[in-house]
């Protein structure tokens, strides 16, 4: 078992009141078409609504393919709109598959961040990110004792500091995680992203039975509003087809109390935590 203990500084805010607004809906099934991406993807010409696409991304009729079965691609699509939403849900539906039986990679990250459109060398996109990277790593290093298997799905939140070591599968920053056997099925597979009161909940429906298993759950997670969603992908001397079929988001407003619209500022906090991999 890895277990490090660690100090980092977390992502904590400021709440500003603004006004208060009473619920009138069940927002819960409200879903934000600016932070979404569904069929059909075209827009007007080659652009898709709200989406910016970066390297080898390809939009087809039936998927947005981030990166090809092919070596040293990577590939990108970027929200255009900050959310500002306090809670939310993101649903994607996705495929990760190729032809390798037993070496495939690498991966892809589903992003909540501040700075979008930056392509790097964590899973597409830049490294020292400030947010949220929800991590489905295909590839295991090696380089590094951990007690998971690969495929694997990973969470990890840095504040503009923290470092992803591929060499260490990032055991070492990731805040918690689960194995999971998303690559190479023939029917839908979909990743549950859900940000509630300051709780982190990921959940999986690999097994096609429109049923969510619970991978990983986190509480005290603050972070700010005004990010921006993502999901990139890449590939090395080991390769796989990335694809994202569909993103719904989700705003999540609760129902018995009183709801308020709060804008986040980050501040600096230390945070100490222990927790094994």
């Amino acid at each position: 078992m890895f277990c490090e203990k660690m100090k980092w500084v977390h992502v904590f805010y400021v709440s500003i009141l603004v006004s208060p607004i009473f619920a009138e809906w069940n927002t819960r099934d409200y879903v934000r078409r600016e932070h979404s991406l569904t069929k059909p993807y075209q827009g007007s010409g080659m652009s898709v609504p709200y989406w910016d696409f970066l390297g080898s991304t390809i939009v087809t009729s039936n998927y947005v393919r981030l990166t090809p079965d092919l070596q040293s691609k990577s590939g990108a699509i970027w929200n255009t709109v900050p959310c500002h939403t306090r809670n939310w849900e993101l649903q994607v539906q996705f495929k990760v598959h190729g032809r390798g039986k037993d070496l495939f990679g690498d991966g892809f990250a589903i992003w909540y961040v501040r700075d979008r459109m930056h392509p790097g060398p964590v899973f597409g996109s830049k490294d020292y990110f400030t947010g949220l990277a929800i991590i489905l790593d295909t590839y295991s290093n090696h380089n590094g004792a951990h007690n998971h298997q690969h495929p694997y799905i990973s969470a990890m939140i840095s504040n503009g500091t923290l470092h992803y070591d591929h060499d260490r599968d990032g055991t070492h920053t990731q805040i918690s995680g689960c194995e999971a056997k998303f690559r190479n099925y023939n029917h839908d597979t979909h990743i549950s992203i859900m940000y509630r009161d300051d709780v982190l909940t990921v959940s999986t429906d690999l097994d096609g039975k429109n049923a969510w298993k619970e991978c990983l759950r986190v509480e005290n997670v603050q972070l700010p509003t005004g990010y921006y969603f993502g999901a990139s992908a890449t590939t090395g001397d080991l390769s796989d087809n990335h694809d994202i079929i569909a993103v719904k988001m989700y705003e999540l407003d609760l129902l018995e109390t009183v709801s308020i619209v709060r804008f986040r500022l980050p501040i600096n906090l230390q945070v100490d935590f222990q927790k094994p991999f």
